[in-house]
């Protein structure tokens, strides 16, 4: 049995995902295998990090890769509501779609896997994941089931009445940002069934701003594969997670009422912060120092000395350019609409 983690990046989130990295080597115990999943094709820095490093390796099933963006396109396509939604947003038909291959793990080499989004910073060990995992199919820590349903399912009340379980519903909710499962969870048919569900009409529940987040709940609530939420299940000794938390800072590592965090999410956190955080420019990031502890902790020099603040001319250059994108992509937009109403 091999135990291991997968990340799902490409260079746009180098700094992250070098932070991450580096945070696994000092605090999960001991060595564990970690595989990155490509976003996309823009991984020359990636790779080149990868090369540096004797246990992570790039993952490289094409079918696998194939396989799970179509599973998701075939999902997201034939969605009406998220196809009008999203235009009406300026967002493209297949919004996020790689998102969807955080899934690819379920086809890789490690039979227990965790997988983390590259914005996270590990804390602890996690040996106790992966034996949760010897008695459940699927495990989370985290408390989404605590946020409004809307963020996960937010399609017509009486819909997710019908197609839901309610009495799981509300303990079954969690983030697409960090869970632990096994290779092979869901079987061929499995996969079959819930697509044809998701085509047929039940694809209404699914919210629309975190497509892959939402996709994955309904895949979990929907198979019954079993499933356990540290922070669900066990909320006394469970600790945040999230950035907006009050945390105390020991060692570079963040403890919540005196527990030890197993990971820190920079959630929602754009990855531009974080690329002009260590470009030397004077970002504010929560656990700012926490997070360039673990992103120089193989290259203090390398580090800034210091962070130097924009001027306000710049400032006002970003905003003024910021403003007019807005402006062209909304007269973009009204002129898709208004060709796709000619053609009607």
């Amino acid at each position: 049995m091999i135990d291991g983690i997968y990340i799902l990046a490409n260079d746009v989130v180098y700094d992250q995902l070098v932070a991450l990295l580096n945070s696994i080597e000092a605090n999960a115990g001991r060595e564990i295998p970690i595989c990155i999943i490509p976003y996309n094709e823009q991984l020359d820095k990636v790779k080149a990090e990868i090369a540096s490093r004797d246990n992570v390796t790039l993952f490289e099933d094409s079918d696998s890769i194939a396989y799970w963006d179509n599973f998701a396109t075939q999902v997201w396509q034939n969605h009406s509501r998220a196809q009008k939604t999203w235009r009406k947003w300026g967002l493209p038909e297949l919004y996020r779609l790689p998102m969807h291959r955080k899934l690819c793990g379920l086809d890789g080499s490690f039979d227990k896997f965790i997988y983390f989004d590259a914005d996270t910073l590990l804390m602890g060990p996690i040996d106790y994941i992966y034996e949760k995992l010897d008695k459940y199919d699927w495990v989370t820590n985290d408390f989404q089931y605590k946020s409004e349903l809307k963020y996960i399912f937010d399609g017509p009340p009486e819909l997710i009445q019908q197609v839901f379980d309610q009495e799981k519903l509300h303990s079954h909710i969690f983030c697409a940002g960090w869970f632990a499962t096994k290779k092979d969870i869901f079987s061929k048919a499995t996969l079959a069934n819930l697509l044809d569900k998701l085509q047929v009409s039940e694809a209404d529940v699914m919210a629309l701003g975190g497509p892959d987040q939402s996709l994955f709940n309904y895949m979990v609530l929907k198979s019954g594969i079993s499933y356990y939420n540290f922070a669900f299940h066990d909320c006394e000794h469970a600790t945040g997670n999230h950035w907006r938390s009050q945390f105390d800072v020991v060692d570079n590592i963040l403890y919540d009422q005196g527990r030890r965090l197993t990971y820190l999410h920079y959630m929602s956190i754009t990855s531009p912060h974080f690329t002009q955080l260590c470009a030397g420019e004077d970002i504010d990031i929560p656990y700012r120092d926490i997070f360039l502890h673990y992103r120089y902790l193989n290259s203090p020099e390398q580090r800034p000395k210091s962070f130097r603040r924009q001027s306000p001319l710049m400032r006002l250059q970003k905003t003024t350019t910021s403003f007019f994108n807005r402006k062209v992509n909304n007269i973009k937009l009204n002129y898709r609409n208004f060709k796709d109403k000619m053609t009607k």
